[in-house]
């Protein structure tokens, strides 16, 4: 059996809505209004599609029976991700392409969780609730509480995150958080769970991404340059809290040296890396485990300014979860294309050819996608 996808699914279309408080879209709306941008990003009709992948929304809504009345399809292939991501979609959407089950594919996420205001932090009757260890803000604050006592890592070190990603950020129109902030900055700022601050959290927003992804054979027939996928790469933890320190989420190794292996890449080659992040602490734990800086070593090295505007591995160049919205690292993907496209304006990171884009969900599973304009 053939396992290699290398550049046989390309992503030919992105597109998304206003981002923020949106009163009265509908998680499905606004993921029909981010369809219909990636298409005419495509320069096709809904015609053109024979399948279409949603994620459900943070508050479970925007399942696939749902979005295609609504966008007036009726497709061969369908299905709804419980936990997209856009990571686990995309390598769904490439599982059914190279099987045969569709060949052009629209994926979406919608969400109105912002206007809505969405009980996000809320908890159940449990003992980790009474005790106030709630939201994901709690399970970052223990994973870096981990990483300090482990490594040294200091909160200065730390706060490089949230500060080169507002950065990147005030490059981005759409960033819903385009203050400066400087380290010193951030440091004054009271925590919002010690030792996390505001900053180190995402935010809960309304709107809507989609990609258009389909067989690389025929991607003259769409009018942007195509993006192709190189490889991916998930691995699972799904005893989650049962398993031995599972917050430092040590199975994102196993997801690295799939990847690896499988790309016959590096971390040295990629150009732009993408990492989803509801707290600042996704980003710290995985550019130590894909490799691009020893296990306990990230803190220094961040605080040296390498995925800063400048730096030799821009991370996050739309402004991450931290500071543009928090759509599940959907974003981040619309973010890698328009990077190899070379259509990223001010935050265009010079002759970038290869993205990767690292995701999870929560502690139980995490995966990878590398991007490139050539197959």
């Amino acid at each position: 059996m053939d396992n290699d996808i290398r550049g046989k699914v390309a992503i030919v279309g992105v597109g998304h809505t206003d981002q923020g408080e949106l009163p009265g879209q509908s998680p499905e709306l606004s993921s029909v209004l981010a369809i219909k941008a990636a298409l005419e990003d495509a320069g096709v009709g809904r015609d053109k599609l024979d399948g279409l992948i949603t994620c459900k929304s943070v508050q479970g809504t925007n399942v696939d029976v749902g979005v295609g009345p609504l966008l007036g399809m009726n497709p061969r292939y369908a299905q709804t991700l419980d936990y997209g991501t856009c990571n686990f979609s995309l390598h769904l959407a490439v599982q059914a392409i190279t099987t045969g089950m569709a060949n052009t594919i629209a994926l979406c996420y919608g969400a109105n969780a912002r206007s809505i205001r969405f009980p996000f932090g809320a908890t159940g009757a449990n003992l980790a609730g009474a005790s106030g260890f709630m939201h994901i803000a709690g399970y970052g604050a223990m994973m870096l509480q981990r990483h300090r006592a482990l490594y040294g890592t200091t909160e200065e070190q730390f706060g490089h995150i949230a500060v080169s990603e507002r950065e990147w950020a005030q490059k981005n129109p759409i960033a819903l958080f385009r203050e400066p902030m400087s380290i010193e900055q951030y440091l004054d700022l009271p925590y919002l769970v010690e030792p996390l601050r505001r900053p180190d959290v995402t935010m809960l927003s309304d709107g809507g991404v989609s990609l258009i992804v389909t067989r690389a054979d025929m991607v003259d027939e769409f009018k942007q340059k195509p993006v192709f996928v190189l490889g991916m790469s998930e691995q699972s933890q799904i005893r989650g809290e049962f398993s031995p320190d599972y917050l430092d989420r040590e199975f994102l190794a196993d997801s690295a040296k799939q990847i690896w292996q499988r790309t016959g890449l590096g971390p040295s080659d990629i150009d732009a890396l993408y990492i989803q992040n509801p707290t600042a602490m996704w980003v710290l734990q995985m550019l130590e485990y894909y490799g691009f800086v020893p296990v306990g070593e990230g803190g220094p090295w961040l605080a040296e300014g390498h995925t800063r505007p400048g730096g030799d591995l821009p991370v996050n160049t739309n402004g991450g979860q931290l500071s543009e919205s928090y759509m599940w690292g959907w974003l981040h993907i619309v973010e890698a294309v328009r990077q190899l496209r070379g259509q990223a304006g001010d935050r265009q990171v010079t002759d970038a050819e290869i993205a990767m884009y690292c995701s999870t969900q929560v502690w139980y599973k995490g995966g990878a996608s590398i991007l490139s304009t050539h197959s």
